[in-house]
């Protein structure tokens, strides 16, 4: 198989297994949420963010170790030293969950009345430690395979457990189980992950070798590897992870812990699945532009932030008018509070997604440091304001500090890039860009209200999106290339017809700005 082929094949199994993971994921999570309510998914969404914080605890370092030592050791042709070097993350994977384990016995000792009120803390304590050992391997498994570059593994991984998981929770549901019995849930599934990653992994590690020692050289890159990487984990996941839900169960209660968990977990499901993916497609390789020179990686990650802007903005728009509807359809009349939260966290997580060019270029410019200082000081000011505004405004203060720190983070991470590929995003198409997502908003907001909930979705969201199309056109928004591109698709697939579409990208094209080639 050659190069080109075996990338497509790579590309086709990690997108089975996202979209399955994350299709099937969000449908379990909403079942979960219209069976418990608010305030009883607020509590046990609290305790999977603590799962979530002793997995990635656990597994600081050590998955993404899998992940480049074990590609390095193939590459190199040292099969036989990838055994050893397996069981040495392994080892330092089983000291991380000890110092996880410890942290979470103290949390619920000294504040099991605050974080989880009304439950068993013994039997949380058990749950915290199973579930962090299973989901951890599980995750550590998958880096292994990432490691062999068999993504085949791990789209079976998704394809079978996600569905078994999805169906466990359908029958906690018939049954009118509790939130003990879906934890419960919670772990079995954790064993079915875990069981079949290993299974998929094992014909993957080579035969143990007896005697093979790894070079000292090699284990020092490993230590420092593993050292910049928990840091790195460790900080980032309360940048990025949804930590409201601590706080406002701390200083609010469960039922706004619930509104926001399922707005949050919504958006940066549609954020992922819409411009995230088709961001990764669109994105340049930078690191190919940057050995090219500066000037070229500059040109790619000026067009490929306009095209992400392209397709983030008519994301936010459509959540600015149809939130409410589209959490009433999903989630029923009880997360009706979550309409507002749902269209702030959709347009941060969507400004976020536009700022992907800019961080593939800091990476591939070996500014890991910098990207590092900047999740540092993203993680402290996004508690610094959870704690401040949810204590005085509750939800209302969550939301503003959620908001504020999208923006504050992406507009430092645009300033870094531009600093560093001395280029300047062109913020005049960008700004047609917004103008026409904003148009098209106003033009679909009269259907707001005025139909049921999936009719707002349906009509709101074709006539949003026909209205953001012809107005980016009208206003310039695309190149003469993107126009040529969009007429050889639209000959491909509808050959020509209607004819008015046709006339429409002749007439775009015609007045559309020649840009020169990347």
């Amino acid at each position: 198989m050659n190069t080109r082929a075996h990338t497509l094949r790579n590309t086709f199994f990690s997108s089975v297994g996202l979209y399955t993971e994350y299709v099937l994921g969000m449908l379990t999570s909403i079942i979960i949420a219209r069976h418990l309510g608010p305030d009883e998914y607020g509590a046990y969404s609290l305790v999977i963010w603590l799962v979530a914080v002793g997995v990635a605890t656990t597994n600081s370092g050590t998955a993404s170790a899998a992940i480049k030592f074990v590609a390095e050791l193939r590459g190199s042709g040292n099969l036989e030293m990838i055994p050893t070097l397996l069981d040495y993350l392994r080892r330092a994977q089983r000291f991380f969950l000890l110092f996880v384990l410890l942290a979470g016995a103290a949390v619920f000792l000294f504040a099991g009345d605050h974080v989880a009120p009304g439950m068993d803390h013994l039997m949380l304590m058990g749950f915290l430690v199973v579930s962090v050992a299973l989901r951890a391997s599980y995750m550590f498994n998958i880096g292994v395979a990432k490691g062999f570059e068999n993504f085949r593994a791990t789209a079976i991984v998704s394809l079978v457990s996600t569905p078994i998981n999805l169906g466990l929770v359908i029958a906690a549901w018939f049954f009118d189980a509790s939130v003990e019995w879906l934890l419960a849930v919670f772990v079995i599934s954790g064993l079915v992950f875990y069981a079949v990653s290993l299974r998929q992994i094992k014909p993957l590690v080579p035969a143990r070798v007896a005697g093979v020692v790894i070079p000292e050289a090699l284990m020092s890159r490993v230590r420092r590897h593993m050292g910049w990487t928990t840091l790195t984990v460790s900080v980032g996941f309360l940048a990025a992870s949804e930590v409201e839900v601590l706080f406002l169960t701390l200083y609010a209660d469960s039922h706004d812990a619930g509104q926001f968990k399922v707005a949050y977990q919504l958006a940066i499901g549609a954020a992922t699945l819409v411009p995230g993916v088709f961001g990764a497609l669109l994105l340049p390789m930078m690191a190919n532009a940057l050995s090219r020179g500066r000037e070229v990686a500059g040109r790619r990650f000026v067009a490929s932030t306009g095209y992400l802007a392209l397709l983030a903005m008519p994301l936010m728009a459509f959540g600015a008018v149809f939130s409410d509807a589209v959490i009433h359809l999903l989630y029923g009349d009880a997360y009706l509070a979550a309409g507002p939260v749902f269209a702030v966290c959709l347009a941060g997580a969507a400004i976020t997604t536009m700022t992907q060019g800019g961080s593939s270029l800091l990476v591939s410019a070996d500014r890991q440091r910098s990207i590092l200082m900047l999740v540092i000081g993203s993680a402290l000011l996004k508690v610094l304001l959870d704690a401040v505004l949810i204590m005085h405004f509750g939800l209302n203060g969550a939301i503003v500090a959620y908001g504020l720190v999208a923006l504050i983070n992406a507009s430092a991470m645009m300033a870094l890039s531009i600093r560093v590929s001395r280029a300047m995003p062109d913020w005049l198409r960008m700004s047609r860009i917004a103008l026409a997502a904003a148009v098209a908003a106003l033009v679909a907001l009269p259907l707001r209200g005025q139909l049921l909930p999936w009719a707002q979705i349906v009509f709101g969201g074709l006539l949003l999106g026909v209205a953001y199309v012809a107005l980016t056109m009208l206003l310039g928004c695309w190149s003469r290339g993107d126009i040529e591109h969009l007429q050889q698709l639209y000959q491909r697939f509808v050959p020509g017809k209607p004819r008015m579409g046709t006339r429409l990208l002749e007439w775009a094209h015609d007045r559309a700005p020649v840009e020169g080639a990347p």
